[in-house]
């Protein structure tokens, strides 16, 4: 297992950050969400307690088995003081749950989902571990080993409940009666927050000396943990309705769900127009080299080069002369869907002359359609966005399409790109380029230049779905040329920090949500009203940080 972070960070944080999608399904579930609202049934918070029982008295034996192998001083009295730590919260739920009136024994009956990682963690003690041959604890390094690999199987439960009781502390604000204050407090603590790190130190003092080879089985082991947490919060039973995931609900009989996104910077990591200027300055032509007669007449390296750099340049200078113009309106004082449609026009008419400039320039003559294709097949997309896409496709349980809508020059990148994925089910609606036996002209057939070409290809393949279903619709957009669609959607999802977005956004009376307090608004209100109310030109977006934030969102774990 090969890590993208660098080796001077220590396994504890390497793993955490490697893994960050899993603390994102898990904050995802339900059951925090409806914690988080403060709507969460008090027999579900019950039965939670009394089976984190059994994960505390778990970890009690965890941790006195990794005190009796490690033979550094140091450690074993850090082990020993998080051992009394668990101690003390054992003592505590006793008293809650006898305080509630609960027969321990009767109540405290252990679930599946709590077992799972129970016995993963003590199989883990006791040196079963997965696809590592037992080895006799003869020697102090080996007894040292598997404490590190014990420690590994319960850092990411200390680091988890560390973050979620962080990111439920806001929701304590404002509040008087709080049902789970105390819960929230009590992980969002200092104390708390310190017996989380001093595990992470220990683990990563234990495994100093391994090598790559038993790294790569603690990080293993933390990813098993992790996962076996979320299997752990899905399990607790919940007594009232959540609104998350989005598709649990959808009836695929009675309800279509349509996904919307745009293609550069928000499933990409580099802008299309970048990969197709590069490829053309790749293979083009020297200034002292012949052309053969019969292929299109490409431009001299040097002059694409310039070429390239002057309209970029000019582009870059006339869009944020563009954006600035658009805020001298007057700012609205609430949301304005029709001024800022009005306004968004100046917008799409820069577009379209930028996309002439480029077909008079004569930049893209000349573009092998193969060439085109092997680059998107190397296109790097963002972090979670094919995984998001491939859950749907394959999911046959839901009735739902994809659309990506793109100002892209060339369709056929896009879908190279998602076909060498394995995502062969989307719906493309962006330009093409024009070819002459496999060599682009330099002509672009116009299908989708500006924001205002976007939101009709938005509303004209919505009319075009069949009546007998009611459609739900998400975009998934990260700059202005996605705000109307955005805005349009039942759900619009802002991916990145894109600057002239606020400002317009704002300048509209557009309201910018973090996506997860936005839902746990939205439980609050379901709790009272028994609707989640998701509908367009609410002027309400949602900022996501990634796609696994999409992904639980919509889909869960």
């Amino acid at each position: 297992m090969t890590s993208p972070i660098e080796e001077s960070v220590g396994v504890a944080r390497r793993c955490w950050i490697n893994f960050k999608k899993e603390s994102t399904f898990a904050l995802y579930t339900p059951f925090v969400v409806c914690l988080a609202s403060g709507t969460l049934n008090i027999d579900t918070f019950r039965h939670y307690i009394a089976q984190d029982v059994h994960f505390l008295k778990a970890f009690v034996q965890g941790y006195e088995a990794a005190e009796v192998c490690t033979d550094d001083d140091d450690a074993k009295v850090g082990i020993s003081e998080l051992r009394k730590n668990i101690v003390n919260e054992l003592k505590m739920h006793d008293a809650v749950l006898e305080e509630w009136g609960f027969d321990l024994v009767k109540e405290c009956t252990i679930n599946p989902a709590t077992a799972k990682y129970t016995d993963f963690l003590l199989a883990t003690a006791s040196g079963k571990v997965e696809g590592v041959k037992a080895a006799k604890l003869a020697t102090p390094f080996e007894k040292t080993k598997l404490a590190a690999y014990t420690l590994g199987a319960m850092t990411p439960c200390m680091r988890l409940y560390a973050y979620i009781g962080k990111e439920l502390q806001v929701f304590l604000e404002g509040e008087k009666n709080h049902p789970y204050e105390k819960w929230i407090d009590s992980y969002a603590s200092e104390g708390f927050q310190a017996s989380a790190l001093q595990t992470e130190d220990l683990l990563d003092k234990l495994s100093v000396t391994l090598t790559g080879e038993e790294l790569d089985i603690i990080e293993k082991l933390y990813h098993q943990a992790m996962k076996l947490e979320i299997q752990f919060f899905l399990a607790q039973p919940l007594v009232q309705k959540a609104i998350i995931p989005l598709s649990k609900d959808h009836n695929p009989a009675e309800q279509r769900l349509t996904i919307f996104s745009d293609f550069d910077l928000t499933c990409t990591i580099v802008d299309s127009s970048a990969i197709l200027a590069e490829i053309a300055i790749i293979t083009a032509p020297k200034s002292d080299q012949n052309q053969p007669e019969n292929q299109i007449s490409r431009m001299s390296l040097a002059d694409l080069k310039n070429a390239w750099g002057d309209l970029s340049k000019q582009y870059t200078e006339e869009y944020e002369q563009c954006i600035e113009k658009m805020l001298l309106t007057e700012k609205a004082e609430k949301f304005d869907y029709g001024r800022l449609c009005r306004t968004v026009e100046q917008l799409s008419d820069f577009e379209k002359r930028a996309n002439s400039r480029i077909i008079e320039s004569g930049v893209l003559k000349g573009l092998n359609l193969e060439d085109i294709k092997r680059a998107g097949q190397q296109l790097i997309l963002q972090d979670g966005c094919t995984d998001f896409f491939q859950s749907i496709i394959r999911n046959e349980n839901l009735n739902a399409d994809i659309h990506v809508l793109s100002y892209c020059w060339c369709g056929d990148l896009i879908r190279s790109s998602f076909s060498s994925g394995g995502i062969d089910g989307l719906d493309i609606h962006a330009n093409e380029l024009m070819f002459q036996e496999s060599l682009s002209t330099g002509e672009i057939v116009k299908k989708v230049e500006s924001p205002i070409d976007k939101v009709q290809a938005f509303s004209k393949i919505l009319m075009n779905c069949r009546n007998d279903k009611k459609n739900l619709t998400v975009y998934i957009g990260d700059s202005v040329g996605d705000l109307l669609c955005l805005l349009e959607a039942d759900v619009g999802i802002v991916l990145g920090s894109s600057s002239s977005l606020w400002r317009v956004g704002n300048h509209f009376g557009v309201s910018f949500v973090p996506l997860f307090p936005g839902v746990v608004q939205k439980q609050k209100m379901y709790a009272v009203s028994d609707s989640s109310s998701w509908t367009g030109l609410s002027g309400v977006l949602y900022t996501a940080s990634s796609w696994a934030e999409i992904h639980a969102f919509v889909l869960g774990s």
